[in-house]
């Protein structure tokens, strides 16, 4: 463990849990109830953090647009976390490699196997940062669950004395990570069904902040059409069809049109839409993408106004 007994004290995340002190007695049902109702608690939690996860979004999506990187980082379930944020998203937005780094306390081999005491060094934090050549023109966010350990607090010590961007995000108040970032998110959740196990509703919680941050951070750059993936990558049969199905949702074409636009658009999506709905050849809708930073809307200008936004 990073943490000490008397460190721990008081977290909320290494609490007992009253509501499931009889968890042992409990058939199966009983305790998927009532893991299920623990977990019914941690979307309030991060709802509670929206504004701070908003500034981290539009601070990641500054250094992303200027041509920085996103990295994460963090030990154990949190920097395994992080590490699958970032390899979803060149599929699922085209980022080309390294745009968004996920790096984990131990390296590659403790994904699947924990390597639990690299966690407790600072100093390895501090390297890692230095090795990926962390700059002012980065965004990194350290993840940890307790917001204390060592690693993670190394770290982001570095990459706020190289002047990135940071972002702090824990399941405590008042933890150590905060004092190191410029913007602190800490969803907090309580006692763990299983008393200090921090990937359950701790890391449900981080999840779903990360999925905040990098789609967010996307959606800003002009990587999404409304609510679909139109730099989505086709590299196999299923990406194939969902990227036709996105074309033919986007405007409006049946699929044996909208998989010949496709097509036509040498499999880029983006271009295909543009192309279709603009009544343009593809090099024309690729010029208008270009000259609109990528964003599929601001090329078609009038031609897709926003809806009236829901409140």
């Amino acid at each position: 463990m990073a943490d000490t007994t008397n460190e721990l004290a008081g977290l909320a995340t290494e609490g007992i849990n009253p509501a499931t002190a009889d968890l042992d007695c409990r058939d199966a049902l009983g305790i998927a109830a009532a893991m299920n109702a623990e977990d019914a608690t941690v979307a309030a939690a991060v709802a509670r953090e929206l504004p701070r996860i908003a500034r981290a979004i539009e601070g990641i999506a500054g250094r992303l647009r200027a041509g920085g990187r996103l990295v994460y980082l963090g030990a154990g379930t949190s920097g395994r976390l992080g590490v699958l944020d970032a390899a979803e998203c060149p599929p699922t937005f085209g980022t080309p490699p390294g745009m968004v780094v996920g790096v984990l306390a131990g390296g590659p081999d403790a994904v699947a196997r924990a390597a639990e005491g690299v966690e407790d060094d600072p100093e390895a934090g501090r390297a890692d940062v230095a090795r990926l050549g962390v700059s002012a023109a980065d965004a990194v966010v350290g993840i940890a669950a307790s917001g204390r350990t060592p690693y993670v607090l190394g770290a982001m010590a570095e990459a706020r004395a190289r002047g990135a961007f940071s972002v702090g995000l824990a399941c405590n108040a008042g933890a150590k990570l905060e004092a190191l970032v410029d913007v602190a998110i800490a969803p907090v959740v309580g006692p763990e069904a299983l008393a200090g196990s921090t990937r359950l509703k701790a890391g449900t919680a981080q999840k779903m902040v990360l999925n905040q941050l990098s789609t967010g951070a996307m959606v800003l750059l002009g990587k999404t059409y409304g609510n679909l993936m139109v730099d989505v990558q086709t590299g196999n049969a299923k990406l194939r069809r969902r990227a036709v199905g996105i074309v033919a949702a986007a405007t409006g074409l049946d699929a044996a049109a909208a998989t010949a636009a496709q097509a036509a658009a040498n499999a880029e999506t983006k271009t295909a839409i543009v192309a279709t709905v603009a009544g343009v050849d593809a090099d024309t809708a690729r010029h208008r993408l270009a000259g609109h930073g990528g964003s599929v809307r601001r090329a078609l200008g009038e031609a897709a106004p926003c809806p009236e936004t829901r409140p």
